[in-house]
């Protein structure tokens, strides 16, 4: 049940870093800036913040089999679109569709890990689903670009296309959202005003705000080295783009050690949240900081030896949807994770264009097969900023709640949502 929406959610993180591997061939095609495609892949991130929330909501209500088999569709349908687009609104347009369509993967996956599993097991799946969403970061990197390479940016994303979409008819037929007998056969779907103050429950819960905005700046950061890390390797280093791609795949390969490790130990041995985010984003500042200080005077192998760190030191994140769950009612998990998951997006979404201008602005005017080339300077102010936004979601992780991976709302507030309001 778990296994067909998680390989949906595969191409919607592929999508995610999909743009820094054609960065070249969308600023040749489409005589595009950095400015333009950064702005081009937080497209993706706008949809998936905005419809975050109200995927949540629907999932909660219509149910995981419905909204992820939709959600594949436009995802394929974008694709497709990106691959056939003759001008910049219409690549806009379906990418704009892939983030439509993918906000529904995550959450759809975590809402069958919480009626299929066992509660104590929901950090370890959030965690294995992350490293499914890692896969299809390491797919999207060398994998993508040798896909690139035989049958041509526009070729990948029609071959994306189809694939999704016959997913999404797959998971249509086969998936049920809840095991047999967990709930009564037709089921009322809770009306739109039941489904809206849950929703405003969440919101208004101020301890829903610091995983959220803690993830906003981790995310902000990695999601600008998902897509500034190929153009970067390839500019400053003179790496061809398949080559790249497998020098930047060093984060998605430590990801998927720790991604799920990160989960487990939380979950199984040391029954923490709080303090494995703080030090793994500690951790993570001090990668930044070194990547900074030595732009383009690490050898490659120490490169990738620091890439690699760096996602070791990123498993943390997936420790934002567990606390953001288990800090809110349990019958509004959809909601709660879907509110979490939002601020990494938010981040991406409205941090991507201005590193695209920060590296801009200090282009010297360099050119290669009709795509900009950007100076190291360029690249050390921009992933400088990263740096930053990382140091900041450090800090703000000392305002998380210890939960201990149990669900704690009714420990905050003893009186429900009455007790909030007292």
């Amino acid at each position: 049940m778990w296994g067909i929406p998680a390989f949906i959610f595969l191409f919607a993180f592929l999508h995610r870093v999909a743009p820094g591997v054609v960065a070249k061939e969308i600023m040749q095609a489409f005589e595009a800036s950095g400015t333009i495609v950064g702005l081009l892949s937080a497209t993706y991130f706008y949809a998936y913040a905005g419809f975050m929330i109200p995927a949540g909501l629907l999932i909660d209500s219509l149910g995981v089999r419905r909204i992820v088999s939709a959600g594949g569709a436009v995802m394929g349908l974008g694709s497709l679109a990106m691959g056939l687009a003759g001008t910049q609104s219409v690549l806009f347009g379906g990418r704009f569709l892939v983030g439509l369509g993918a906000t529904v993967t995550f959450i759809g996956c975590l809402k069958i890990a919480a009626d299929w599993f066992p509660p104590s097991q929901f950090a370890t799946m959030s965690a294995v689903t992350a490293t499914i969403g890692v896969l299809g970061a390491l797919v999207g990197t060398a994998p993508l670009a040798a896909l690139v390479a035989w049958s041509s940016w526009r070729g990948a994303f029609i071959i994306i296309g189809v694939t999704t979409l016959l997913g999404s008819l797959l998971c249509f037929i086969v998936v049920r959202d809840h095991p047999r007998g967990h709930v009564k056969a037709g089921a009322p779907v809770p009306p739109l005003g039941e489904v809206l103050r849950g929703m405003i429950e969440v919101l208004s819960n101020r301890h829903t705000w610091p995983p959220f905005v803690a993830f906003f700046f981790l995310y902000s950061a990695m999601g600008n080295l998902m897509l500034w890390g190929v153009p970067f390797l390839r500019d400053v280093y003179g790496l061809g783009n398949t080559r790249a791609a497998a020098y930047a795949s060093a984060v998605a390969v430590a990801l998927l050690v720790s991604a799920p490790l990160t989960g487990y130990l939380s979950d199984r041995v040391f029954r923490l949240r709080k303090l494995p985010y703080t030090v793994l984003s500690c951790c993570l500042f001090l990668s930044w900081s070194l990547l900074v200080l030595t732009l383009g005077a690490l050898p490659l192998w120490g490169l990738a030896m620091l890439f690699f760190t760096m996602g070791l030191a990123s498993g943390g994140f997936v420790l934002t949807w567990p606390i953001g769950r288990e800090v809110n009612p349990p019958h509004l998990a959809g909601t709660a994770v879907a509110v979490a998951n939002m601020g990494g997006f938010v981040g991406a979404a409205v941090t991507q264009g201005p590193v695209g201008a920060i590296l801009d602005s200090r282009w010297t005017g360099a050119m290669l097969e009709g795509a900009r080339v950007y100076p190291p300077e360029a690249y050390r102010v921009a992933f400088m900023a990263c740096a930053l936004c990382v140091l900041i979601a450090a800090a703000l992780s000392l305002l998380l709640r210890e939960t201990r991976g149990q669900n704690i709302y009714h420990q905050l507030y003893p009186g429900g949502a009455r007790g909030r309001r007292a």
